[in-house]
């Protein structure tokens, strides 16, 4: 089991504090080009689950350096594929994998709406449009 879920906060305040932190947008090319990303140095986009531009999910991050013993905290839109990431890395020796609670848009609203309650963007964390 990953490390635990964290908020978008908690997440923004570790990777701000430590050089050795990375954050994994594990959502898709069209997320993160129409909806946006979180503005972080330490940044990777490798989508999960597993697709045909990714079909290997955790040789991306072995391929990409990611020590395995860095704090890693991993995004998606609602928290849910990003937990699933989390323990995908965590079997495969990554030691220290986190889940962004609420993802970057969070969950939906009243009007089946994502992007007013929770999430990265919510809760006013730096990010961009792709």
């Amino acid at each position: 089991m990953y490390q635990g879920d964290v908020s978008p906060k908690q997440a923004y305040e570790a990777l701000s504090s430590n050089r050795d932190a990375v954050l994994i947008d594990v959502r898709t090319p069209q997320e993160w080009t129409y909806v946006g990303i979180p503005l972080m140095e330490a940044m990777i986009q490798a989508s999960w689950p597993p697709t045909p531009e990714n079909p290997d999910f955790v040789h991306t991050i072995k391929a990409l350096g990611v020590p395995a013993n860095v704090p890693i905290y991993l995004i998606c839109r609602s928290g849910v594929r990003s937990a699933r990431a989390a323990a995908e890395l965590t079997a495969a020796g990554f030691e220290n994998c986190y889940n962004v609670a609420e993802g970057f848009e969070g969950d939906r609203d009243q009007a089946g709406h994502r992007g007013t309650i929770g999430g990265w963007k919510v809760a006013g964390l730096p990010w961009v449009q792709g």
